[in-house]
Formats: structure tokens, C-alpha cells, sequence
């Protein structure tokens, strides 16, 4: 007899905005801890605003998905934010790609939940033609940068940034 699995990736709905925002802010105070220069906690109006957007978007350029645990709590989000072709004039093939963001809440991980919130988004994205997944991961975040080379991410190249105040 096969066991019930206790989660359920699916594609978030407007029901899930208030659970999303949540993740959100909480994911931004985890990275204020990484280096408070560069991020900062969004204004919970705002990040409810993209949400309500990102699942009203007729089109479905990007996607959201869910983790939700058998008692219907949502437990983890990953966004897949598609990115846009370079222009002609660059000398950049184009390929669809998009960014990955996961966010599990904290008392979730360690369960595959991200591990099954990834694997949901490489669907969808494939699933769209989309060729070419990253996820922009802060040098400090060892443990995101562990999760997405377990996952099979790697380097791509190094970016380079300089504050001209």
C-alpha cells in the first residue's frame, strides 16, 4: 500500500497571497542578516501587489508555486520570473531562461520541500520552453548554495559590481 505523500506542490491562487507575502518578508529578514546593505524587508503592500499580479497575469510570463503541507498550511514558495531575450544589437545568443526564488519557512526544512518546490518549477518552466534556470544566490547563503548544487546548478560566471557614489 502506497503512503500519502504529506505535500502537494501546486500552482498558488489568489487564496494563497496572504501565506506568499509571509514567506516573503520572512525570507527578507533572513537575508538582512546576510548583508543589511543590500537587502532590505519590503513593504508588506507592495509584496502583496506583486503577488495579486503575478496570479491575475492572463499571460503567465512567470509563475508561482506552493508547498502545501496535508493540513493545508502553506510551508514553501519557489517564483520562476522569466527573463527577457537580449536586444539584437548585443552580441548575447537568445535563449529562454528564467530566475528561480525558493523559500521554505524554517520549521519545513530538511523535509524536501524545496527539493520538491525546485523539481515543480523545472517542470513548469520546461514545460513553457524554457531552456535555462538560475537562481541568484548571495556568496554568504551557504546553505542555498548548497541546496541548489545538490540540485545540479552551477557557477555561471562571476558578476562584477562597483558603487560609484
Amino acid at each position: 500500500m502506497m503512503q500519502e505523500s504529506p505535500l502537494t506542490v501546486r500552482p498558488a491562487r489568489l487564496a494563497d497571497v496572504a501565506s506568499l507575502v509571509e514567506l516573503r518578508l520572512s525570507n527578507a529578514q533572513a537575508h538582512l542578516v546576510l548583508d543589511a546593505a543590500i537587502y532590505r524587508v519590503p513593504q508588506r503592500d507592495a509584496v502583496v501587489r506583486h503577488f495579486t499580479a503575478m496570479l491575475t497575469d492572463e499571460a503567465g510570463q512567470d509563475g508561482v508555486l506552493v508547498a502545501e503541507a496535508r493540513d493545508g498550511q502553506v510551508v514553501g514558495m519557489v517564483e520562476v520570473l522569466r527573463h527577457s531575450d537580449p536586444p539584437e544589437h548585443q552580441i548575447l545568443r537568445p535563449e529562454p531562461s528564467a530566475q528561480v526564488h525558493t523559500v521554505v519557512l524554517s520549521d519545513a526544512r530538511g523535509l524536501g520541500v524545496g527539493s520538491a518546490l525546485l523539481a515543480a518549477a523545472e517542470r513548469w518552466a520546461s514545460g513553457r520552453g524554457i531552456t535555462y534556470l538560475s537562481a541568484g544566490i548571495h556568496h554568504r547563503n551557504v546553505d542555498a548554495v548548497r541546496f541548489y548544487s545538490r540540485h545540479g546548478y552551477t557557477d555561471a560566471g562571476l558578476s562584477l559590481g562597483k558603487r560609484v557614489d
